[in-house]
């Protein structure tokens, strides 16, 4: 068996894929149907394409429902269900966000007015995302309102890329995509893969390691983009009630079932904090957490396992 690796840009992202194949060749073609799919599901689910099913509900915002395809509608009613779990923390109404308001690629040196910033998430709200079952619409109840899939749309697509590659007869491989990683099956001599967990202060290292397989992983950070204000760290990530950065979490780890849950919790964690965010994971099956704080002192759910 070979164990064949691709790299490509897909998403706006770094994409690898790993298969464990008869041949380089066989491995080749298994990932290429992988590609494809990614492709495919970049095409429905983009903002930046004007052609796009999100375009044409965002352009009918307060206007009319908009009629989308099943497999659209099916995304969209399961992040309506994670947003009620997670107290609207994770929310795909965030593109209506006021991009102009907070923009991390320049030189920030101040924060802004409370009420000012309330007012640049004031069309954030999952609430007023309507969904009718009977029709397959989707409306946006306020005009203005934007929906956007980037805090779930990776760990679909990779989801999505898996099953193609089960289908191609890839029984052990690796999908990973700029902090989300599906893994199935296990390495050639039969163990688990062996997963690192990114050092949010040292980017390209690991501080742990976790043997998975059937597992799925998303880690969210602050090392990505962030701005330091009084000495104080701020993420890139907004609360959607205060309209403000974040901080107090370096980066969260999420490992459960299926990537698209792993990447759509990975924020509200984010948000909700050490202790808040704990908490809602260990009252949830199937699903664990690492957290590491601004001091650097690390956190884990119940049923963790690292291997130092």
């Amino acid at each position: 068996m070979f164990l064949v690796k691709v790299q490509t840009k897909l998403m706006g992202n770094q994409f690898e894929f790993h298969a464990l194949s008869e041949n380089e060749e066989l491995g080749k073609e298994q990932i290429a149907c992988a590609i494809n799919e990614v492709k495919r599901i970049e095409k429905l689910f983009t903002t930046y394409s004007d052609d796009s099913i999100t375009n044409e509900v965002n352009r009918n915002a307060g206007v009319k429902p908009t009629v989308v395809p099943d497999e659209f509608f099916n995304l969209v009613y399961r992040a309506q269900k994670i947003s009620a779990l997670t107290q609207g923390y994770f929310d795909l109404s965030y593109g209506s966000l006021d991009k102009d308001f907070w923009n991390f690629n320049q030189a920030l040196t101040k924060l802004p007015d409370p009420q000012e910033a309330k007012k640049a998430v004031h069309l954030i709200d999952y609430r007023n995302i309507l969904l009718n079952n009977d029709t397959r619409t989707i409306f946006l109840k306020n005009k203005g309102m934007r929906i956007g899939f980037g805090g779930i749309g990776k760990g679909y697509a990779a989801d999505c890329a898996k099953r193609v590659m089960l289908e191609a007869g890839v029984t052990n491989g690796i999908i990973s995509a700029a902090g989300d990683l599906n893994a199935w099956g296990y390495q050639e001599d039969g163990s688990p893969w062996t997963v690192g967990i990114a050092n949010p202060n040292l980017k390209q290292t690991y501080f742990s390691t976790l043997n998975i397989t059937n597992k799925a992983i998303a880690t969210s950070g602050n090392y990505e983009k962030f701005v330091t204000i009084n000495n104080q760290i701020y993420s890139h990530t907004i609360n959607p009630r205060t309209g403000y950065p974040i901080k107090g979490i370096k980066s969260v780890t999420i490992i459960t079932t299926n990537a698209e849950l792993a990447d759509a919790m990975a924020t509200p964690i984010n948000i909700l904090g050490v202790a808040n965010g704990l908490n809602l994971i260990n009252q949830l099956n199937g699903i664990e957490c690492i957290l590491v704080d601004d001091n650097n002192k690390l956190y884990l759910s119940n049923n963790i396992k690292l291997i130092e």
